[in-house]
């Protein structure tokens, strides 16, 4: 139980209302979540230090008590569970953390979720497996679409041997006799104060309740071995660098019959040679000719679905941003798409004939070639930064 102040510790005036109370503790929760602090121990307490006083700051009836009494009103594994295992504050507040791509306030931190909730270990089953991370790049066609991806991972897998039992083929796994088969062991103590009972994981078998008396020689009694297997991915359309997608029960299998990890399998946007991305609009770069940014012209671009025509009116400026809409990446929700912009840049050849020089050489002899005062381009300050300004508002 944390000695420190549950307000002090979510950073709360003691008249904060319940919408305070929850947004301080996503906030203190994003601080401390432990995939933004990896190993990092001091971190990891805050997060549960913040976790015990959500639990009671949160619930209207515990929170009365310790306005009143503070810790002395709490009472322990009732008004606070002191978490030991952070798989269990993703549990217990799942409503907080969501569960993967589309859903809970983590999806834009840690791609869909903050609390992937551990399996826990059963009586009569072996220990749970550990999840996996791999890595999948997609190019922004990839993720304007959606698409389904064959990726090859190597796991603990279920020994053949075995079947994943961990008991040598014609064996089987006994009951633990120290616990009876439950996983747990209640211990009884007696004071002035009455009697007490503690329950503890029972040693003899680690909490499965079954004991493997005659090993597997092809797994050594795991029940697991390594091997490699090809998963499928389906990837939503509209996904961003950092997401992940959990696939329940794609991870480590747990040893002797224990429940499988998940695999995460977490986006990575690969570069592209033509667009940039800004959230679900892309911006292309787009080279005109002098006599088509004067002229007008419709001119034949790429887009991420193929090609599009595209009008130049004439006199168009260089660097004016023309918008294309709903070209650019579909929102992650399903409920629009972005837009494609497209930056004209007038060019300029580097190298002229002496026919040629001689052609410009009258045209710039005419006023329309010369700019008057007054004249702005697509680049004046009120124009073009205003304009890149609110492009992306």
């Amino acid at each position: 139980m944390s000695k420190r102040d549950y307000y002090e510790i979510l950073e709360l005036s003691r008249d904060a209302n319940p919408d305070d109370v929850k947004k301080a503790y996503r906030k203190a929760a994003l601080k401390y979540h432990p995939d933004r602090n990896p190993n990092n121990k001091e971190a990891e307490e805050m997060f549960k230090e913040a976790a015990e006083a959500y639990e009671v700051l949160g619930d209207p009836d515990k929170r009365r008590r310790y306005d009143q009494y503070g810790h002395s009103g709490m009472r322990p594994g009732a008004d606070y569970h002191g978490y030991a295992d952070i798989n269990d504050i993703f549990s217990s507040f799942s409503d907080i953390f969501g569960g993967g791509i589309g859903g809970g306030i983590f999806d834009d931190v840690f791609g869909g979720g903050g609390g992937r909730t551990r399996q826990r270990q059963r009586a009569g089953h072996g220990t749970a497996g550990s999840d996996l991370k791999i890595r999948l790049k997609l190019n922004l066609e990839e993720i304007a679409s959606g698409v389904e991806k064959k990726i090859k991972i190597r796991r603990w897998k279920a020994c053949d041997g075995c079947s994943g039992s961990g008991a040598k083929r014609g064996t089987s796994k006994t009951t633990c006799t120290a616990c009876n088969g439950s996983g747990e062991v209640r211990h009884v103590s007696r004071s002035v104060f009455g009697q007490f009972v503690s329950i503890t994981t029972c040693s003899d078998c680690n909490g499965e309740g079954k004991i493997v008396r005659d090993q597997c020689p092809a797994c050594a009694g795991e029940g697991r071995v390594q091997g490699e297997s090809t998963i499928k991915v389906a990837v939503p359309a509209g996904v961003s660098e950092g997401n992940y997608i959990p696939l329940r029960g794609q991870g480590n299998l747990g040893q002797r019959g224990g429940p499988a990890g998940d695999l995460l399998v977490i986006i990575e946007e690969e570069p592209h040679p033509v667009f940039t991305r800004h959230g679900d609009d892309v911006m292309l770069d787009l080279l005109v000719a002098f006599p088509e940014a004067a002229l007008g012209a419709e001119i034949e671009i790429p887009t991420l679905n193929g090609k599009a025509r595209l009008k130049i009116d004439p006199g168009t400026q260089s660097g004016r941003i023309l918008r294309m809409r709903e070209k650019g990446i579909p929102s992650l929700n399903g409920r629009n798409a972005g837009d494609q912009l497209v930056r004209v840049n007038v060019w300029v050849p580097t190298r002229l004939t002496r026919e040629e020089k001689s052609r410009l050489q009258e045209l710039a002899k005419s006023e329309n070639f010369s700019p008057k005062p007054g004249d702005k381009s697509a680049h004046s300050e009120k124009s073009f930064f205003s304009a890149i300004k609110n492009l992306f508002s």
